[in-house]
């Protein structure tokens, strides 16, 4: 039972949607004696970044098999709907919830976890490129070389 427990801290979506929120609250709760500051306006990146996450996630086991997260890869690239924009919509999705968690609690800490977040998914993607190029090879390279790793258009 607790090496299972571990197992399911340790994945990408229990961290970024579970335990980030949790330590953010926790912190925002110590640091302002029990009443963290609540910005409403950041609710909508909350839900976007959850919501890009899931939908997209459905999406590409259907247009690419393989498995959740890169575990078992795809069977195929996926160069339609949101992947013609960005290679990672799915890791964008926790960017972008994370984001909305740091403006959604005004919270320094929240800014200092999207940063160190957005740094460890851009180090999973160079993992997750390395194998997609090995896998796919020019088929892959010609994709990448389309479409921008995380901003549509910049990036």
């Amino acid at each position: 039972m607790p090496n299972r427990f571990l197992r399911w801290l340790g994945r990408t979506p229990v961290q970024t949607f579970i335990l980030c929120p949790l330590a953010v609250i926790g912190f925002e709760l110590v640091l302002h004696g029990g009443g963290p500051n609540f910005v409403p306006w950041g609710l909508p990146f909350l839900a976007w970044g959850y919501g890009q996450y899931r939908l997209i996630g459905i999406y590409r086991l259907g247009q690419a098999g393989g498995g959740p997260g890169m575990a078992t890869l795809p069977q195929r690239i996926v160069e339609v709907g949101p992947y013609r924009y960005t290679r990672n919509p799915m890791y964008l999705g926790h960017l972008i919830f994370m984001l909305g968690l740091a403006l959604t609690f005004w919270s320094w800490f929240g800014v200092v976890l999207f940063v160190l977040r957005a740094a460890w998914f851009q180090k999973r993607v160079w993992g997750d490129e390395t194998r997609l190029e090995a896998t796919f090879g020019a088929e892959y390279e010609a994709y990448r070389a389309r479409v921008k790793r995380w901003v549509p258009g910049v990036i």
